[in-house]
This record gives structure tokens, sequence and C-alpha cells, in this order.
């Protein structure tokens, strides 16, 4: 898993509020809510979801892997909450309590390509859940087409980040059929001090499909999942453009 870049992360919240929000948040917030013991989120970066939990009173804690991305959460959160938040990655992070609810969202499992990697991260969330705690990952349903073709420089995000300073990010993905890798480039591009900035950060995402999904939970010590087909909780349908995978304990 590749950490975010010190830009990326100070642009990230700026972007993904305005290109998922209105895709997930409610959907994880809802099911962080009804919680009434401890929450994970793994993945947990600036705190998009986090906060929001965090805000409505949910117990709730994150681990990243990347420190960028944890400075810019540290900054929101006051001194004495720091505690909640830590630099941990899902194939062995620790802790001497357990959860009642661990998510995963927005494409985390995808960051991890390698299989005995995947089946460790899912087994040792097994081992931090309570008996009926729920686990909820999530990945894109593939588009075959897009997958072969890939993007080439498509503009993805262009706004002001201050009064009359623009930041735009492009992105180009190049696939890797035989192993089902994404490699994802991205370019931000900004204004500052008079000048153009730019930062590059790739990434490999590994895709999977609806089987192959069941198959890994089933091997490991969950044995059994259910996928829905959006973040409404609908069944997964011809239409569907996402697997939610729900796996409980």
């Amino acid at each position: 898993m590749k950490e975010y870049p010190k830009n990326f992360a100070r642009f990230y919240d700026l972007i993904y509020h305005r290109i998922r929000d209105e895709a997930d948040l409610e959907f994880f917030q809802n099911e962080a809510i009804r919680i009434k013991g401890k929450v994970l989120e793994i993945g947990v970066g600036t705190g998009r979801l986090f906060m929001n939990s965090l805000n409505h009173g949910v117990d709730i804690y994150g681990i990243d892997i990347s420190d960028p991305m944890l400075n810019v959460l540290y900054d929101k959160l006051d001194r004495n909450e720091h505690y909640r938040v830590s630099l941990q990655d899902m194939t062995d992070f620790r802790f001497d309590f357990k959860f009642d609810l661990i998510v995963a969202p927005f494409r985390v499992i995808m960051h991890i390509p390698d299989k005995s990697d995947q089946l460790k991260a899912i087994n040792n969330v097994y081992k931090h859940l309570n008996k009926n705690g729920k686990f909820i990952f999530d990945t894109f349903i593939p588009d075959l087409k897009s997958l072969i073709n890939g993007l080439k420089d498509i503009t993805d995000f262009q706004g002001e980040y201050e009064p009359g300073k623009m930041v735009r990010r492009i992105v180009s993905t190049t696939p890797d059929l035989l192993n089902q890798i994404i490699d994802v480039r991205f370019i931000m591009e900004w204004e500052e001090n008079g000048k153009l900035e730019r930062e590059d950060w790739s990434t490999p995402m590994r895709y999977f499909f609806r089987f192959e999904l069941e198959h890994l939970v089933e091997r490991s010590k969950f044995g059994k999942c259910k996928i829905l087909g959006d973040y409404k909780g609908n069944e997964l349908n011809k239409d569907s453009k996402e697997f939610i995978v729900v796996c409980q304990r």
C-alpha cells in the first residue's frame, strides 16, 4: 500500500467532499451511528467519514498508513482526541479492545494487491470484532470496456482552494489484465506564489469480480458475506456500480 504524498493530502478534502460525499457518506455514517459500541475506520485518511461520525457521538477510532493524511486529521481533532487515530496497516493493526463495527470504505481493500495479504487483512479484522460484530468494505464493479481502454489525462476535479487560486487533478489509468491491476496515475496542479506547482503520484489498485469476493471471504474466518449493489442497501442487479460487502462475526 502506498501512502498519499503531502500535497495530495493537502487537497484531499476539497476534492473528495465534492466528488464522493454524496455517494457514500450517509451510508457509512448511518452504519456507525446505530452502533452502541466501538467503531473502527480503516483507511481513515483526513477524516472525511470519521469526523462526521465523531461529531454524532460515535465512539470511533481510525487507522491509516499515510502520515500526511493523518497529519491533516490531527489538525481537525482536539488534542485529547488524538488517541483515537493511529498509523497502522490493515494487515497487522493491533488494539487491546474489540469493535462492534469495522469499516474499510472507499476502495481500501483494492490497495492490497496480494491475495495472501488480503486474506491476512480480513482475518485481522475478524480477530478485532466482538461477537455479532460487522465488517463492511466496498469495491467498484469493474467496467470491462473502461478497464481495457484505460483513461488518458482526464481532469476529474478543478476548483478554487483559496479565492483566486485554482487546483486541478488529472487522472490516467493503465490496465494490467493478467494481474487484475489498474495502475492509476494522478497529477495535481495548483497555483501558488505566482507559479504553477505540480505533483505526481501513482498507485496500483486491484479490482475484484463478484464471485472472487465471495470466495475470498469464504476462505477467511468469516466464512460468508452478503454483497449489496449500492449505498442505499439494494440487492445486486444489472445496473449496480458497487460491491458493498457485509460480513458478520
